[in-house]
């Protein structure tokens, strides 16, 4: 993949629907200064989850890298751990994103037959990802760049509206924060009333933000298929800063200026679940201020999105296989790449789980899907941690064998002080997510069951990998750093003659990044 389809990957890839529509029952949770600052405060532990990943990443541009940079760091068993957590979290979304697909074109009609639809996302999917790794880096550099439009433009929108530029010339400004004119203060009270309502309104948010905000795994994913990775990759690493600043802080901004959390319009589209972008706040907003058209194109670009994001899941979670088959954590037959280097029966392995998405069918089997995606959801934090932990390991092997980092092709900063933030912040959001099961009278034994199962299942994992196979905890001065990929990846690079591509996309792209 090239420069462009990678920083693009790495923009869109940290975007996804619930930043223009999910992000409304967090809104209602905990007011517009806790989701403000429940998203500004998440932003620093996801960058500090970057700083980890870029370094390694950059030097040791390989598939799966921090599946296998766990096996190798610090334990065979942790690799595996790493790995199905991460293959299970992605190959679960998949079917959940196919079926919000269909939901989303219910915006506009319901006449479409669900079967046709499944089967039409998931061929598309085939298309993209079977043949050649290309194919989905070109796809994604486009719906990338619709999710960046949609996001720019509603920031756009709320500071024009805010103003007085809108039909009913209403110049709002921030009265939505304002407590003498919102019933109630910018920090909203949940579940209780009083300071306790406000913290755990702070909490909602802060855990509805630890399930938004994701994305450097996405760019280390592509990293053995980028071309000059250690050129490539260093760029779309220190962007997150910029992505996660102008993306979701001002995002966040952005969704409690434009509607109150006591909106009743935005409380009923909630409690009715409105198909695709009829439960955006920025739609109820627009609905407000008497603005058409603009609805239909937020939704045609959350339809992208949607979209986009499922299609990332087949590459992220077939990739991931892929790097078990090397590490002889999964059968030898996902090794088998065809001609162009993709690994062909890790991609049908994937879409064969995708297959799930068929059970939406039926309203009862629907319901169960959905308990697949809630037993998955405390897997991003604990593949965070995963990563975090991993890299202490790298960095002390880096001491203990006398390899300083100012050697290597990028240093990331506030090292090892990044690594242990980002651990113990994730580990602690991991615990707390089900938090509410264990507030009196809200004992819930399937709650307590979605939210903990794949806490407990990852020891679990961990100590019959160890038993099963002997394996290891990897002594400090005994690590290797791939040495054999990475002179692979050196004499490709120093070989290597990048034609400039004479396409349109590429001549946009280099004007605007140049």
């Amino acid at each position: 993949m090239e420069s462009r389809h990678i920083q693009l990957m790495a923009i869109g890839g940290t975007i996804g629907t619930a930043l223009f529509v999910q992000i409304g029952q967090a809104l209602t949770e905990g007011g517009p200064a806790s989701l403000f600052i429940a998203f500004t405060l998440w932003s620093t532990f996801i960058l500090a989850v970057n700083n980890c990943l870029s370094e390694m990443v950059t030097w040791i541009p390989i598939s799966s890298p921090f599946v296998r940079f766990a096996d190798r760091f610090v334990d065979p068993a942790l690799g595996l751990c790493a790995g199905i957590n991460f293959f299970i979290f992605e190959a679960v979304l998949i079917p959940f994103e196919v079926t919000a697909f269909n939901v989303v074109l219910q915006f506009w009609t319901d006449k479409i037959p669900l079967i046709a639809v499944i089967f039409a996302v998931l061929m598309c999917y085939l298309a993209l990802n079977l043949w050649t790794v290309r194919y989905f880096g070109e796809a994604e550099f486009w719906f990338a760049s619709g999710k960046v439009i949609l996001a720019v433009g509603l920031i756009f929108f709320t500071f024009i509206t805010m103003v007085g530029g809108n039909p009913i010339h209403d110049a709002y400004g921030f009265r939505f924060w304002n407590s003498a004119k919102v019933q109630g203060a910018p920090f909203a009270e949940y579940i209780h009333t009083g300071s306790l309502g406000r913290f755990l309104g702070f909490l909602s948010c802060l855990i509805q933000a630890s399930f938004t905000i994701a994305g450097p795994d996405m760019v280390s994913i592509a990293a053995g298929e980028a071309q000059t990775p250690r050129l490539i990759l260093p760029r779309a690493f220190k962007s997150v800063f910029y992505r996660l600043t102008t993306f979701f802080v001002l995002g966040t901004l952005c969704v409690g200026i434009v509607v109150s959390y006591s909106d009743p319009n935005l409380l009923a589209a909630l409690d009715d679940a409105r198909p695709g972008a009829g439960s955006s706040p920025y739609v109820i907003a627009m609905q407000r201020l008497h603005i058409k058209v603009l609805p239909d194109i937020v939704n045609a670009l959350i339809l992208t999105s949607i979209f986009s994001a499922g299609n990332s899941y087949v590459y992220n979670a077939s990739r991931t296989l892929y790097g078990l088959a090397l590490e002889g954590k999964a059968p030898a037959v996902f090794r088998k790449c065809n001609r162009n280097g993709v690994p062909v029966w890790c991609v049908i392995a994937t879409l064969g789980i995708a297959l799930l998405s068929f059970l939406q069918v039926s309203n009862n089997s629907a319901v169960v899907l959905q308990w697949f995606v809630n037993l998955v959801t405390a897997s991003q934090l604990l593949n965070y941690a995963i990563i975090c932990f991993t890299y202490l390991r790298f960095y002390k092997a880096l001491k203990v064998q006398g390899i300083s980092r100012d050697t290597l092709p990028h240093k990331s900063f506030w090292q090892p002080f990044s690594a242990y933030y980002g651990f113990t912040g994730t580990i602690v959001m991991a615990f707390v997510g089900g938090y509410t099961v264990f507030l009196p009278g809200r004992w819930d034994i399937p709650s307590f069951f979605f939210s903990y199962t794949m806490i407990g299942f990852l020891p679990v994992l961990f100590v019959y990998w160890k038993i099963y196979r002997q394996t290891k905890w990897q002594k400090l001065e005994d690590i290797t750093f791939f040495e054999s990929e990475r002179l692979f990846v050196d004499r490709y690079e120093e070989e290597c003659v990048v034609q400039e591509a004479d396409s349109l996309p590429h001549r946009i792209w280099s004007s605007l990044w140049s």
